[in-house]
């Protein structure tokens, strides 16, 4: 292959790679959408390179940060916390009420 036939390829290759990662990146969020038992429903996204939570709730978007857990997961922040067990079980305390749990729909 010549010179230009060259720089031709590796544009493309260039180009394909680029169109490539975000697709990539996208696969590596995640989603959830909750329904807790005091009525309350929540969608949180977590990101492959972000250790904080980002959640929907009551109309509010907000980020919570990582915090130190025993066992699972704990994010806090703005007043609201959410846990989540090794186990699965996702717990979520907000706007001064009590703890409830939450299912994954």
């Amino acid at each position: 292959m010549n010179r230009a036939g060259n720089s031709i390829f590796g544009a493309a290759l260039c180009l394909v790679v680029t169109a490539a990662v975000p697709l990539a990146a996208s696969a590596q969020s995640g989603f959830r959408n909750y329904r807790c038992a005091d009525g309350a429903q929540f969608i949180v996204g977590f990101f492959q390179y972000d250790s904080r939570a980002h959640l929907q709730l009551d109309g509010k978007s907000l980020t919570l940060p990582k915090r130190v857990a025993l066992s699972g997961s704990r994010y806090q922040g703005g007043g609201v916390t959410l846990k989540i067990t090794k186990a699965g079980v996702t717990m979520l305390k907000h706007a001064k009420r009590p703890v409830t749990t939450c299912e994954q729909i």
